[in-house]
């Protein structure tokens, strides 16, 4: 359940920065295929309507004949020429060309009218009864009055004869650009300047709105409606060209594209979250593992271990971390267990000998000095179960790291000094002979504990030793340790025992056993005194040669 949770809650993290960069991904390209579509119509449409506006301007280049009063020529009515005006000749403009977007013009309804600006080039009678002048750029002929006809043009004057607008009429190159039997092709108009069809082709959409004759700076303009695409601008004679094309296509394409992009990312979506659900389950399986081994070792079962393949990736050095945790924990238990069994079985011993002898001395009446004997037997066995419960303590204390270690400088040299010299009694009575050789080692610690130590290695020293034996002590100073070394010539600890001298209740002798008193504890208390001192104690050992312990404690650098 745990690893299951954890793939769920990877999965949906997944899945919703997939989502996310999916959708920034198809956005992106999305908008990157419309821009480009634009750009590509807009290019072909500006291509076209400069074709037109070089053939309108060609057309329109000549003045009609007897258009014009020679007299009148001087004037002329100018208009300032707007910036946005295109050159005739070229159909472009001093403005860079308009965004496809920014200036697409969104058509809506609109009356068709003709603007006042559209009969400025008819100019006013001077007085009344005259006959007007009008500009030179008329190329319609002079007008009788300024009022439009119904056909939105000025209504010329009967006694002139009217002249024909001129007449458009593209190459056959322009209209080579324009396939006129498809109505989805491009198409183009043409409007008077107030606003008349002069040029339409026939694919032209029936629909097709008047261009506004209001004019815009910025060059050709844009605008769409429906699924066409248009471009117009404002010819410099005032006429109004159109170029334009049905979009359906691209919008289809769009369409499609979209649904392209929609069926990748699903399937991306999909295999990314199934491959992701089965990389997290193989990369968790050892978590997995370690779970379930952990829950068996709970239930009591400290011999469980997880099962490890791999060591080099982390998962793997985590699990062979978790075991040797385990094994240390799985020894501690069976320590503590040994030691719990150890412990009643030495302070069942004497409460034994205690119980037989209160009950030996009680079974009949006994004389006075039967009465001391009995009660000097129990005092010795309580005094001996006392000693035992001081060093189970003792014990428990630096387990449990509440043993207060006191750092004072002292000299390894004069302590051992004074320990040999409390033991030569015991030696004599054993007939062993103590040698010295004593150099200085200052080092800092707790003095009382560092002598309990050397008491109890001489002492062993002589105990273990045989007759005329002999113990050697010395002490010296190293780079940063102070050593003492205690040397023997006695019988020797066997290979076997020797990896287990310092356990607890543990005896190499099983002959001496409790006849001296011993409990077993005595190297297990200095091995746990040196060890919160931060020494080192050790041993090596031949049997029927001798035994050698090496007591190793930090020293200042400075000495």
């Amino acid at each position: 359940m745990f690893t299951r949770s954890i793939r769920s809650k990877f999965l949906l993290w997944l899945a919703f920065l997939l989502i996310c960069l999916l959708v920034g991904f198809g956005v992106t390209a999305f908008e990157l295929f419309r821009t480009n579509q634009n750009h590509q119509i807009y290019e072909q449409l500006q291509r076209r309507l400069s074709a037109v506006a070089g053939d309108i301007s060609s057309t329109t280049r000549s003045r009609p004949p007897g258009g014009l009063n020679s007299s009148n020529r001087g004037r002329a009515h100018h208009h300032p020429k707007n910036t946005s005006e295109t050159d005739p000749a070229t159909c472009e403009t001093n403005q860079p060309n308009p965004s496809v977007t920014n200036q697409t013009e969104s058509l809506e309804p609109r009356r068709r009218r003709i603007p006042h600006d559209h009969f400025d080039d008819f100019s006013p009678p001077q007085k009344p009864g005259e006959s007007p002048t009008f500009s030179e750029g008329n190329e319609f002929g002079p007008p009788e009055n300024n009022q439009p006809n119904e056909m939105g043009e000025p209504d010329f004057g009967s006694n002139r004869s009217r002249p024909e607008p001129p007449a458009l009429k593209l190459s056959a190159e322009v209209l080579d650009l324009f396939d006129q039997s498809n109505p989805k092709s491009f198409y183009f108009a043409v409007w008077s300047p107030l606003g008349r069809d002069r040029l339409r082709s026939s694919n032209a959409p029936v629909e097709l709105e008047i261009v506004s004759p209001v004019v815009r700076a910025g060059g050709p303009q844009v605008r769409t409606y429906g699924d066409y695409f248009e471009s117009y601008l404002h010819h410099v004679n005032g006429y109004r060209i159109l170029v334009g094309r049905s979009i359906a296509p691209e919008l289809a394409a769009r369409r499609h594209f979209v649904l392209w992009l929609v069926a990748a990312g699903t399937i991306i979506l999909v295999a990314g979250l199934c491959g992701s659900w089965w990389l997290a389950g193989r990369a968790l399986r050892p978590v997995q593992k370690i779970s379930a081994a952990a829950s068996r070792i709970s239930a009591g079962n400290l011999s469980e271990r997880i099962d490890v393949a791999e060591t080099d990736n982390e998962l793997g050095q985590l699990a062979t971390t978790l075991n040797s945790t385990f094994s240390r924990l799985e020894s501690a238990f069976e320590q503590q267990k040994q030691f719990t069994a150890d412990a009643s079985h030495e302070l069942r011993t004497p409460l034994a000998v205690m119980i037989s002898e209160a009950q030996t001395t009680l079974a009949r009446p006994r004389n006075e000095s039967e009465y001391r004997e009995t009660v000097e037997a129990c005092l010795t066995t309580a005094q001996q179960m006392r000693k035992l419960t001081e060093s189970l303590l003792e014990l428990a204390r630096y387990d449990s790291g509440q043993e207060n270690i006191r750092r004072t400088p002292f000299d390894l040299a004069d302590l051992t000094g004074d320990a040999a010299g409390l033991l030569k009694s015991l030696a004599a009575e054993r007939n062993v002979r103590i040698e010295t050789d004593l150099s200085a080692a200052p080092t800092t610690g707790d003095a009382d504990r560092i002598r309990q130590v050397i008491i109890n290695l001489i002492s062993n020293a002589i105990y273990y030793n045989k007759s005329e034996g002999r113990v050697r002590v010395s002490s010296r100073h190293t780079t940063g340790e102070a050593i003492v070394v205690v040397e023997d010539n006695g019988m020797g600890i066997a290979a076997e025992d020797l990896p287990n001298i310092f356990k607890r209740f543990y005896r190499a002798d099983k002959a001496r056993s409790r006849a001296s008193g011993n409990s077993g504890l005595g190297l297990a208390i200095c091995k746990a005194i040196v060890d919160a001192h931060g020494g080192q104690l050790t041993v090596t050992s031949k049997p029927g040669e001798g035994t050698t312990f090496t007591l190793t404690l930090p020293a200042p650098t400075n000495t």
